[in-house]
């Protein structure tokens, strides 16, 4: 067992849309491992995996858990196979953000593999010994790990069950009595621990669906743990948006909280959140707490596409 890597992510207050909101700077944890991938791999930073050689894990091609988990990797001396069903031509031949700093890290990307049929044969193989106690499930054979998309795994508790007492310690603190927690979702780990750790404390946990609808949100819950009292709230927008897709709006939001705040926020999960916080001012009204979603690398190339498509 490994000392804790992070010191206590500081919150700041901010004025947003005339309200009072304090800001749970998780970005401030770790240039590599900054906001919810720092939680979500905490398991694999304080534990010793003395058998374990390499690493698999899957999804989108700038995603932030592929640039920590290349970080991860690189620290442990580990190899680091990750699967994408495709990759732009502009980015293969013009590699920036996230994608750019993996493959550095020594990422071994592997492309247009049926991630799913892959990721069925990588079902643990018997007579695996974890290295960890109940590490079974993600051992593939005795050298080799496989985390899900974004960290989605029962080890991210762990680290996220710290981030909740966290968030406990300083509601007592400040004596508050009706604290809200708003934070956006991938894959939903974050919120669904996060939410479970505080429902015996009476806080109420929100979120918003970044990557799917509610109903792939729900899924992704159901996948980590079956009973529905613990899942946050999942809020809505009035407007569709795609992952991954450009919109005016999410960029203006973002420039505004940076210019008014001097808080740099994740410009594909936190617009959303922020939002959500314009949109549903009636339960936003006080003491609320937002969870900085970290990520900030992957607004090297977003910035860029903002740039080329509304010439900002």
């Amino acid at each position: 067992m490994r000392n804790n890597p992070f010191q206590i992510s500081p919150i700041e207050q901010i004025s947003f849309k005339n309200k009072k909101i304090f800001i749970k700077r998780d970005d401030l944890l770790s240039d590599d491992f900054s906001g919810n991938k720092a939680r979500k791999l905490y398991f694999y930073l304080i534990n010793d995996f003395p058998n374990i050689k390499k690493v698999i894990s899957y999804g989108s091609v700038q995603s932030n858990a592929m640039y920590s988990l290349s970080v991860l990797c690189k620290k442990r001396n580990w190899k680091f196979d990750y699967l994408v069903n495709h990759i732009p031509s502009y980015l293969q031949e013009n590699p920036e953000g996230n994608y750019k700093y993996a493959l550095e890290n020594g990422m071994n990307l592997i492309i247009g593999e049926n991630i799913s049929e892959v990721m069925a044969s990588a079902s643990p193989k018997a007579g695996a010994k974890a290295p960890v106690p109940n590490l079974e499930r993600t051992l593939i054979d005795n050298d080799t790990l496989i985390i899900q998309e974004g960290g989605r795994d029962l080890e991210a508790k762990v680290g996220i069950d710290i981030l909740a007492s966290e968030i406990v310690e300083w509601k007592n603190k400040n004596n508050f009595s009706n604290l809200k927690v708003i934070l956006p979702s991938g894959t939903g780990t974050t919120a669904l621990f996060l939410s479970k750790a505080l429902t015996k404390e009476n806080i109420k946990v929100y979120t918003i669906p970044c990557v799917g609808d509610k109903e792939y949100l729900l899924e992704q819950f159901k996948m980590l743990e079956e009973n529905s009292k613990y899942y946050p709230e999942i809020l809505l927008l009035d407007k569709k948006y795609h992952f991954g897709k450009l919109y005016k709006n999410n960029y203006e939001i973002w420039l505004e909280l940076k210019e008014k705040s001097k808080i740099e926020f994740d410009l594909l999960y936190d617009p959303k959140g922020w939002l959500v916080i314009e949109k549903y001012s009636d339960i936003f009204n006080e003491e609320t707490l937002y969870i900085h979603q970290g990520g900030l690398i992957g607004n090297e190339s977003m910035i860029k596409r903002y740039e080329r498509k509304y010439k900002f």
